[in-house]
C-alpha cells in the first residue's frame, strides 16, 4: 500500500529519506545506494546503505549471510526486500533483504575514502569524492535546504526569481578584480576584423546587481542566486574565486533600514527552518556558537543597527584601552576583519548592521546621504564570520549618479544604459548581496568557505 501510494506521485523509486520519513511499511520495495558500513555475523549480516538523500542511512538485514560477501564500503548496490519495523536500537525501520545486485565494485585497498579520519587538505585533493563523507554530503544538502528556504521567503514577499548574465561588459564593484574573457582567434560573424568575440572586452560577472536593477525598473521585486567570479588572490578562509551570491533588488524603497529588515527577515526564515544535517556538521564544533545561532532562531528581537561613525567611536575607545587591534581604527578607513569580528562577537554579541559608511569607501552606485560625505548603505556583520551581506539604497537621482561616475573615474558611455534607468521613470530603489558560502559557514560552523562549496576554486587551485 505504501509503495503504491508513493508511486502514484513520483516517477522514481523512493529515496532513503522518503522511505524513512513516511509512516508505515512496504512490501517488495527497491532501494539503490552505496554501502556505508558492513557488519558480518555467523548467520546474518547488517549493512548500512546510503543514497545521500539524508544523514541517516537505511539498515539492510541480510539473513543470507552469503549475500554480503561481495560488499565493501563504497560498493553501489540495488536491494529488493521488505521495509519492516526494526527489532534493534538505533533505527525505527530496516530493510529485510530478499535479493541483492552489486552495481559497482569498490576495492577497499585503493578506495580513497577510508573510515579513518581524513584531513581537510586530503579531502580537497579528492574533492570529486569528498561528498561521500558524512560532512560533505551534509554540506551539499544544507546548501539545498538553505536555498529552498530563501526561495520560500522571497516568494512570500512577491519577488520574481530572475536569471542574470554570467558574461558582462563591466565591473559592478569597480575594483578591477574581474576575470577577462580571452580574445578568440579569427573573426566573428558580421565583423571585419576583431579578436574580441563580443566585439568589445567581456568579463565573468562579479555581481548581478546592475542587471537586477534594470529588471527591477520594470518588475519591481527581483532576486537571484547565481555564481559570481572574482580574480582575488587572497588566501583567506572567506574568499573564493568562484562563489554563489544571493542578490535582491526592489523598487519604491527609500530607507536603508528597510533593506536591513528584508535581509534580517530572510535570514530568520533560514534559521527557523528545521535541518537535521546541522547536527552532523556541528558534531565536533563549538557548541556555544551553535547555541547562539539556535537562540537567534527563536528570538523575535530585532538585530542591532549602528552607524559606521558610532562603530569607529567604539573601536577607537577599545583600542585606546587595550591596544588589541593590529590596524588602528580611524574614521575614513575601511573596517578590517579584526574590527568586524570584535563588533559582532564582543560589542554586540550577535549580528549587527553597520550603516552609513564614508562615500569614498563604497562603489559609485550607492545613494549619497544628506551630509554629503556618507552613503545610505550597510554591512551585516555576524560572529566568527565577519561581513555576511552588504547592501544600500541605489542612487536614483540622475545628476548625483553622473557626478559619482565622474568621481570614480568611470566611463560614462559604458554606463549610459544604467543612467537611462534613471532618465526614464527612475524610482527610489535598493538591494543587497549575500555570499552564499559564508552563509553556509555561519549556519554550520564550517571554518573555511572552501568546505562550503562542492568543488572550490581559489588562486592557484582548480582540480576539476
Amino acid at each position: 500500500m505504501f509503495f503504491r501510494r508513493f508511486a502514484s506521485t513520483s516517477t522514481l523509486p523512493p529515496t532513503i529519506r522518503q522511505l524513512l520519513s513516511s509512516p508505515g511499511t512496504a512490501k517488495d520495495i527497491q532501494v539503490n545506494g552505496w554501502v556505508k558500513s558492513i557488519r558480518r555475523q555467523k548467520k546474518v549480516s547488517f549493512a548500512v546503505i546510503t543514497d545521500g538523500s539524508s544523514a541517516q542511512g537505511l539498515q539492510a538485514v541480510l539473513s543470507d549471510a552469503s549475500l554480503s560477501k561481495q560488499l565493501t564500503n563504497g560498493t553501489s548496490v540495488r536491494l529488493s526486500g521488505r521495509l519492516t519495523e526494526s527489532r534493534g536500537p538505533g533505527q525505527d525501520h530496516e530493510l529485510q533483504v530478499d535479493s541483492l545486485e552489486v552495481l559497482g565494485e569498490c576495492h577497499p585497498e585503493t578506495y580513497p575514502i577510508q573510515k579513518q579520519a581524513l584531513s581537510t587538505e586530503y579531502l580537497r585533493d579528492n574533492c570529486h569524492l569528498r561528498t561521500r563523507t558524512e560532512a560533505g554530503a551534509a554540506m551539499l544538502r544544507l546548501r539545498h535546504s538553505t536555498s529552498q528556504a530563501l526561495h520560500h521567503y522571497f516568494e512570500g514577499q512577491g519577488f520574481c526569481y530572475a536569471h542574470t548574465p554570467i558574461i558582462t561588459s563591466n565591473d559592478c564593484e569597480g575594483a578591477g578584480e574581474t576575470f577577462r574573457i580571452a580574445p578568440v582567434k579569427g573573426t566573428a560573424p558580421g565583423l571585419t576584423s576583431t579578436e574580441e568575440f563580443f566585439s568589445r572586452p567581456a568579463y565573468l560577472t562579479v555581481s548581478s546587481q546592475l542587471h537586477l536593477e534594470a529588471l527591477a525598473s520594470a518588475v519591481s521585486r527581483v532576486y537571484t542566486l547565481s555564481p559570481c567570479f572574482r580574480a582575488e588572490r587572497s588566501q583567506t578562509s572567506r574568499h573564493l574565486a568562484e562563489f554563489w551570491m544571493l542578490e535582491a533588488e526592489w523598487a519604491f524603497t527609500n530607507r536603508v533600514t528597510d533593506v536591513c529588515d528584508v535581509v534580517e527577515a530572510a535570514l530568520k526564515t533560514v534559521l527557523r527552518a528545521s535541518n537535521p544535517d546541522l547536527a552532523a556538521l556541528w558534531n565536533e564544533g563549538d557548541m556555544t556558537r551553535r547555541k547562539a545561532i539556535e537562540d537567534l532562531s527563536i528570538s523575535d528581537a530585532r538585530w542591532t543597527q549602528m552607524s559606521y561613525t558610532d562603530a569607529i567611536s567604539e573601536l577607537e575607545t577599545h583600542q585606546a584601552i587595550s591596544g588589541e587591534f593590529q590596524y588602528p581604527p580611524a574614521w575614513g578607513n575601511a573596517l578590517q576583519s579584526e574590527h568586524e569580528r570584535w563588533l559582532a562577537e564582543k560589542l554586540v554579541g550577535g549580528p549587527v548592521f553597520v550603516t552609513d559608511y564614508p562615500a569614498a569607501l563604497k562603489p559609485f552606485y550607492m545613494r549619497l546621504n544628506d551630509d554629503g560625505r556618507t552613503v545610505a548603505c550597510f554591512d551585516l556583520l555576524v560572529p566568527h564570520v565577519g561581513e555576511l551581506a552588504g547592501g544600500s539604497l541605489r542612487e536614483e537621482r540622475l545628476p548625483m549618479l553622473e557626478s559619482s561616475l565622474a568621481a570614480h573615474n568611470l566611463d560614462r558611455d559604458a554606463y549610459q544604459w544604467y543612467l537611462d534607468l534613471r532618465k526614464y521613470g527612475g524610482a527610489p530603489h535598493g538591494g543587497f548581496g549575500m555570499g552564499f558560502e559564508r552563509l553556509i559557514g555561519w549556519l554550520s560552523g564550517i571554518e573555511n568557505v572552501r568546505e562550503c562549496i562542492p568543488m572550490p576554486r581559489w588562486a592557484g587551485r582548480m582540480l576539476l
